[in-house]
Formats: structure tokens, sequence, C-alpha cells
């Protein structure tokens, strides 16, 4: 009796098929041009959901999510090789350690003026020259319990790029069973500094960046905004969304919002926008934002501990750089949502601080997650006019 329920419980799971792991594995990438060896961390989970990391500046370079028949793409815009990122700084990678922009050529900190790299205007640009984008990091895979990671991690020393004290920084990133991606950041400083950490990935729900996001839906959770000036520094304002084509409380295709006259939305030829993300009494990680695309039926959701999300749609690409399918990657071909702390937070007391001393460690987590993707009866109609 024993026998024959030991050979039943074999033939069962025989017909349920083989149990697939959550996995992270590690192979050469390439080489960089000043001879550093680059590794890929690809992460998989058990419902074949597969992201890879690249140790070059932490870059995503893939996130294979299936469409509504179980189809699998990268939704990620990703470059054809290690030469293209190279040669194109922050694109999909961790950028320090100062994301976004800070005005005025710097920072004063306790009474001490530090000046940063700065373009012809005086701004210095998501952590300067051979940011944290550029640089390689040092990879720990880990799987198990229904999860796969990588934790990565990188000392930038003091005085890099004009940023005072040594910085010690790690980013984990974990895969989980329900697929969803999670990033969650850390830092400490031996001397006070400024730190503001993001990812600057791309994404494009139709996959393999075969057209542009101007049909995909986007909802941001947020009342509020940021306005700029022509160099695109935020003027410390606080704008509501209500009356502006950045109200995207209610989910709005994004072509009938980049059409928009309002002088904001022509500065950057599109969203360049900070919102203020809403935060709700009790909620840890707060949703950001949502992303659909009706044709693919594909949905990213964004939830963060940071206070704002840059949502940029791509305004520079213009043709000239292919992308890992082969195309030409043209305006609007992706969308970039950069969880963080508010452009030029250093010189503008109002905001959040970005101030980080010796003894306090820095924390700030975003999740990436890919619900299940919406099937064409529960489609919303694609429209929403502008306000």
């Amino acid at each position: 009796m024993i026998a024959r329920l030991a050979l039943a419980s074999l033939a069962c799971l025989a017909l349920a098929g083989p149990t697939v792991a959550a996995e992270a594995s590690r192979a050469p990438y390439g080489v960089t041009k000043t001879g550093e060896a680059v590794e890929a961390i690809t992460l998989k989970n058990d419902r074949g959901m597969t992201v890879r990391i690249l140790t070059l500046g932490g870059i995503i370079d893939e996130v294979r999510t299936p469409d509504r028949h179980g189809r699998l793409a990268n939704v990620i815009v990703g470059l054809p090789d290690l030469k293209a990122y190279e040669a194109n700084g922050s694109f999909n990678s961790i950028v320090g350690r100062f994301a976004n922009r800070i005005a005025g050529g710097g920072f004063t900190l306790d009474g001490a003026t530090y000046k940063l790299p700065s373009n012809p205007k005086g701004i210095a640009m998501h952590g300067g020259p051979h940011g944290f984008g550029s640089r390689i990091w040092q990879a720990r895979p880990f799987s198990g319990h229904g999860r796969a990671g990588v934790t990565l991690s990188y000392r930038s020393a003091d005085g890099e790029n004009g940023y005072p004290g040594a910085l010690d920084v790690s980013v984990t990133y974990t895969l989980d069973d329900k697929n969803a991606l999670r990033l969650d950041y850390e830092a400490k400083t031996d001397k006070p500094t400024i730190v503001n950490l993001t990812n600057h990935s791309y994404f494009n729900l139709a996959g393999d960046a075969a057209r542009d996001v101007y049909d995909h839906r986007l909802q941001i959770f947020a009342d509020r905004y940021t306005p700029t000036d022509e160099s695109q520094i935020p003027t410390g304002e606080f704008a509501s969304v209500a009356g502006t084509p950045f109200d995207l409380r209610q989910p709005a295709r994004i072509r009938d919002r980049v059409a928009s006259a309002h002088p904001q939305m022509l500065l950057a030829r599109g969203f360049d926008q900070n919102f203020v993300v809403r935060k709700q009494p009790g909620d840890p990680l707060p949703l950001a934002a949502r992303l659909e695309d009706p044709d693919s039926g594909r949905v990213m959701e964004i939830r963060t501990t940071q206070p704002g999300v840059q949502v940029y749609t791509a305004n520079g690409f213009n043709g000239s750089q292919l992308g890992s399918g082969g195309g030409a990657l043209r305006q609007g071909y992706g969308v970039a949502f950069e969880t963080e702390h508010y452009p030029d937070s250093p010189n503008k007391p109002q905001f959040p601080s970005t101030v980080l001393r010796p003894g306090q460690v820095f924390r700030e987590s975003t999740v990436f997650s890919f619900p299940t993707p919406v099937r064409p009866a529960a489609r919303h109609a694609s429209a929403g006019g502008q306000p």
C-alpha cells in the first residue's frame, strides 16, 4: 500500500510539471574600454519573468514580462552592447551621487561651498561626468524563498565629482514570485554630504521598443508638481496639477497630454517634470504611478518611499541610437520614472533635505511591479482630452 501511494504521488508530480525555483545567475558581459570586466546578473522567478542587470552602473538591461497572450518581451528600452552603454552615460543605470539637476554650479553645506562639474549654464547633471552609472559595482547574487536578487556595492571616494565625504553605497535588486522588481538603496558617509539616488531606466510596455509610448495610458498619484524656469530648474513653487496637462490623477493617454501648448510642456518638448508623490497615512510604500499599454495588455505600477517622481518621455531620443531590438530610438520611444528627491534640493530649503551625515543611513526603496496583463474586455477607452 505504501509503495502504491508513493508511486501515485510521483505520478501527480510528473503531471504537474517541474517546479522552477527563483534563481540568480552571473555571466561575463564584456570588457570596458579601460579594461574592466563587466558581468550580467540574470534574475528569474518561478513564473518565467526575467531581469538582467549589469555590474556597469547597475544598468537594467532587460525586464522580460508576458503580454495578455503570455508572450514574453523586453519592456526595458535597452541598448545593443557594452560600447553603446559606455557612450550613453546614465542610460538605464543607477544615478548618483545626486540624481537630476543642481543649479548655480554647486551647493553650500555647513558654511562650506562645493563646486561641481557643470554645463555652461552652471547646472550639474546626474552626479557629473563618470557618475555612478559609469562605475563598476561589486555584485553579490542571492536566491531563495521565492526571490532572486543581487546586491551591488560601490565606494565613492571623498571629493569624487566634487562631493564631500567617502560614500559607501549599495543597491539591492530583488525579483519576487509576484512579478515585482524591488530596488533598495542604502548609503553611509564619513563626512556631511548630499545624496539623491535613483534608477534611470526607460520603459516601453509594447515590448522591444517597437514603437513609441504615446498611446500608453499614464496615471500619476500626485496633486502637485514643481514648475521650472527656462533652464528646467525648479522655481521652488509647489503648483497644483488641477487644470493642467499634468493632472494625471485619472489615467490619460500620453499622446493627448504631450500635445498640450502648456509652457512647461513646450519647454521640455514632452514630460520632464517632477511630481510630488501623494503620501497616504500608514502606507510606507505609496503608489506613485501606473502605466498601461492597451495593445499588449501589460501594466506596470511604481511604488516608492521617495518624495518625488520625475517622469520623462525620452524627449531627447532622435533616432541616432539603436535599441537592443535593432530599431532606431526616436522621440517618445520610452518613458522613465525617476523616483527621487526633488531637483536642486540642496539650494531649495523648502524642499525635503538631501543632507546625509556620519552615523546616519540613507534608505529609500522603489518597486516596479507587473500585474496580470489586462484582458481586452477590461480595457479602458483610449482617450482622455487634456485639461
